[in-house]
């Protein structure tokens, strides 16, 4: 009897449109997240790493926050764009 889950709370990748980010984390995060991308490719066969990963991850993370939805589509902040995004090159 296998003991793989039948789906992850992450399922398959959608194809995107990438911005390279770098940032830092626990030792013990990135073998949890290692761990994680192999589980990913046992139950959906594709191919994934840590780094394909997170930000999905991150994007589900924000999807479920109700206090970041709430805030991001009312308020002060809402609908502003950034001082680099106002900015013509």
């Amino acid at each position: 009897m296998s003991t793989l889950p039948k789906k992850l709370r992450l399922g398959p990748l959608p194809r995107s449109e990438i911005t390279k980010l770098t940032f830092a984390c626990p030792a013990n995060l990135k073998a949890d997240l290692d761990r994680y991308a192999a589980l990913h490719v046992q139950t959906y066969g594709e191919s994934v790493d840590a780094v394909t990963l997170i930000p999905h991850m991150l994007e589900a993370f924000m999807a479920g926050d109700r206090g970041f939805k709430k805030r991001k589509t009312s308020g002060p902040t809402a609908q502003k764009p950034s001082q680099r995004e106002a900015v013509s090159p």
